[in-house]
């Protein structure tokens, strides 16, 4: 058995989740917060089989979109100023965590 730990998009959160329950995985959602854009994202967890992992991370890379986002910047000058400037970022997609699990109990 394995766990499948995936971060996407909040934008994509939705579809994904969709697309694992129309094929009978269950799912966990968790909202969490990235560090580079401190943006909101969702964790999706899975716990599958073996054979499984590799239709269930299609299915997530199917749904989860690449997109490029302009976003603020700031740059600081040697005197303590500091100027906004937009910055060309590429955000969505997934990444994928697969763990193996030594028990599971469904209590």
């Amino acid at each position: 058995m394995k766990l499948i730990l995936a971060i996407v998009s909040n934008d994509d959160a939705s579809a994904v989740s969709a697309a694992l329950t129309a094929e009978n995985y269950s799912v966990t959602r968790l909202a969490t917060t990235g560090g580079f854009l401190r943006a909101g994202n969702t964790t999706m967890i899975v716990g599958t089989d073996d054979d499984k992992v590799d239709h269930c991370i299609e299915l997530i890379g199917s749904e989860s979109k690449r997109r490029t986002e302009i976003v603020p910047s700031t740059a600081s000058y040697d005197i303590g100023r500091y100027a906004s400037f937009p910055v060309e970022v590429q955000v969505g997609g997934a990444t994928i965590f697969v763990l193996d699990v030594e028990q599971f109990h469904k209590l």
